[in-house]
This record gives C-alpha cells, structure tokens and sequence, in this order.
C-alpha cells in the first residue's frame, strides 16, 4: 500500500507541478479533492487574518401568529344553521360566531324551562299556604282543647265532674297536639320537596342551555376573525374546525429549529428575521419561549419569539427566515470560511499546511483561536 501512495504522489507531482514539497503531506490527512483544491496553483493572492466582530447564529425557518392564535371547533354535529360573523370582524369573549342546528336539544331546552316554572318554588306558594292554615288551626284548637283540659284537670283535682269528662278532655287536647305537630311536619317536608324540585329543575335546565350552547360556537378571546374555513348549510362534526381566530394585533415568530441546534438556543437571544412579504429588509426579534419537546415527524423543536422591531403590517401565517444569534465576539481574529479545510487546516502564503483551532463561525466567517496569529499570510485553496 505504501508503494501505491508513493506512485500516486509522483502523478500528482508531475501533473499539478507542486513545487512545495510540503504539500504532500496533504494525502495522508486530506481526500484527493481537497489535494487538488489546495496545492493545484500558486496564482492565488495571499491574505491576512483581520481582527473584527463576529457572529455565530442558527438558522430556523418558521411562520407569523397572532398571539393566541386559534382553530376554533364546535362540539356539535349537523349542518351549520348561521353565520353570525364576517372574515375580519372583531369579536370579543363569547361572542357567537356560528351556530349548528339541532331541534333536539332546543326541544330539551323548552321542556326543561317548562319544569323549572312548574317546581319553582314561588310557582308552589298556594300548596305552602293551605298547609299554613291547616298548622294555624291545628294551633288554635291544640291552644284551646289545652285550656279545656286544664280546667277540667283543676275541677277534677276538686273532686268535681265524672272521670269520663276528664279523660274525654285529655284526649280531645293529646290529639290536637298529635294534629298540630303533623301539619308542621308535612309543611316542612313539602317545603324541602319543593326546594329540591326547583333546584333540580333548574340544573336541569343549566345543563339543557350548555348542550344547546355547544350548537352555538362563541369566542374563547378578544381578537379578530381572519377566517371562516365552513359555509352555512355544510354539515360539521366535533373533528372539523370551522373558524381561525387571534389577536388584532399582536404577533409572535414560531420558528422550527433543528435538533443540532437546539442546544445553542436560549431565552432572550436576538433573532435577525427575514421575510419573503418585505424583500430585502431585516427585522429584529428575541427569543420567548423553547418547546421542551421534539417533532419526531420533522426533528426539530417549536421555538417562539417575539418581535422588537416588526414589519408596518402583519398577516398570520405568512412564511419567514430567521437566524438567531448564538454568540458574538466584539473583537476576533477572523478569516474567510472558505479558506478553511475540513475547518481545521490552513494554507500558508509558502503552501505549508496550517493546523487551527476554529471558534465561532458561520455561513462566511471563521473566527481562529490558536495556530495563526494577524501576520500570517494564507491562501485560498483552489485550482
């Protein structure tokens, strides 16, 4: 194998006529494109390494949302019976957009509103006030047998009337007093039926109203309508979201970052955002909220920010490109990327072979942290 190396070397001499020896010391470290990219011609103008900022940034891809930006479903199925709203409106909690019809659940209703007005309790006041009467005039003939029999207990004790008068008037008072205390016992039993009939009657209807009110799809913010997604007539079920809501104003960036990247992506990082919508200008936004959780479909993460200097006029949905910012460094010895290989070796002005050590880079610049300083002349490999 060594002799095999040793003929290649020779070719590759004689064909790219390397007049630096050096130079072959490349293939035992490098691929044969890269030994014709970096030792092919000594036209190439040397370079100095600058000292100036750099910065490092991820990339996302992502869209605009309104803040609190919602589909909207209904929990009914059936055809749609109204469209109470347009595309654009502003709406605010509870307000109804749509409702689907169902005559089963307005006929529930009916009823149960007509069972509340029959158990309430002030429907009920004429059966409480027959059985007050009964309790006042069990009371007064209860008061009176007792006063009788008090009379007839002090002759008795005086030894005056029969023993059956006595007993007669004992009886009279112990049974209107029996009278009395059941009338008061069936008025407060009646009473309570009536208050659990009303108030069973009027859950009754609470529940009836919130299944109608799941035929009628309301608003769960203060925002805007951007789009009705059904017609009225077309049939809906539980699965099909019939309206997109958000805020009027209000906008946030949800970004889709790799999961190489997500690492590097903190809170309060600037985002650099351009947009198809704006061509040509760059807009300013930071970092808000990082999902804790990966996409396994597209394998990345849902990153949110919100903008510090934003576009005159939003729209959701609209698609973007952003580059968060990882790192910066005010003051860095940087040079070209693509003077780099492999990002770890360099070419000297002499075409010696440089080994670095790479800081922070990105799509054009490389910062060099140890093996070259800001007098080193270097080339670009290439033809």
């Amino acid at each position: 194998m060594n002799h095999f190396h040793s003929f290649i070397q020779r070719i590759l001499m004689k064909i790219l006529q390397i007049k630096n020896p050096n130079c072959l010391s490349l293939f035992s470290v490098l691929p044969l494109s890269v030994i014709f990219l970096s030792c092919g011609s000594d036209s190439r103008e040397p370079i100095q390494p600058e000292i100036t900022g750099i910065t490092e940034s991820v990339y996302a891809s992502g869209n605009i949302k309104a803040v609190d930006q919602y589909d909207a479903f209904t929990n009914a199925s059936g055809p749609i019976q109204e469209i109470f709203v347009e595309e654009g409106d502003s709406v605010s909690i509870g307000t109804p957009l749509l409702a689907v019809f169902s005559e089963r659940e307005k006929l529930s209703r009916e009823n149960a509103e007509i069972a509340k007005a029959y158990a309430g309790l002030q429907e009920n006041q004429s059966k409480l006030k027959d059985l007050q009467l009964t309790i006042d005039l069990a009371k007064s003939k209860m008061q009176n047998d007792s006063l009788l029999y008090v009379r007839q207990k002090n002759l008795h004790d005086q030894n005056i009337g029969t023993e059956v008068e006595f007993e007669q008037r004992r009886l009279n008072w112990e049974n209107s007093k029996t009278a009395y205390e059941s009338s008061v016992i069936r008025y407060n039993d009646l009473k309570r039926e009536i208050q659990f009939n009303s108030s069973s009657a009027s859950k009754n209807l609470a529940i009836s109203k919130v299944l109608e009110s799941d035929y009628v799809l309301k608003s769960k913010i203060n925002g805007k309508v951007y789009s009705i997604l059904k017609e009225k007539g077309e049939m809906v079920t539980p699965q099909v979201a019939l309206a997109v809501l958000g805020s009027a104003n209000d906008f946030i960036l949800e970004l889709q970052v790799d999961e190489y990247d997500i690492s590097k992506v903190k809170l309060g990082q600037i985002v650099s955002v351009s947009m198809d919508s704006y061509k040509g200008q760059t807009f300013e936004a930071e970092v808000s909220k990082i999902y804790p959780i990966m996409d396994t479909q597209t394998k990345s993460f849902k990153v949110e920010a919100a903008f510090t200097k934003a576009p005159p006029q939003l729209y959701p949905n609209l698609s973007l490109e952003a580059n968060i910012i990882t790192k910066v460094r005010e003051k860095a010895l940087v040079i070209p990327r693509t003077y780099l290989i492999a990002d770890s070796l360099l070419i000297s002005e002499n075409e010696d072979t440089l080994a670095v050590k790479v800081g922070i880079r990105n799509y054009q610049f490389a910062e060099i942290l140890e093996g070259i300083t800001s007098e080193t002349r270097i080339i670009k490999p290439g033809l």
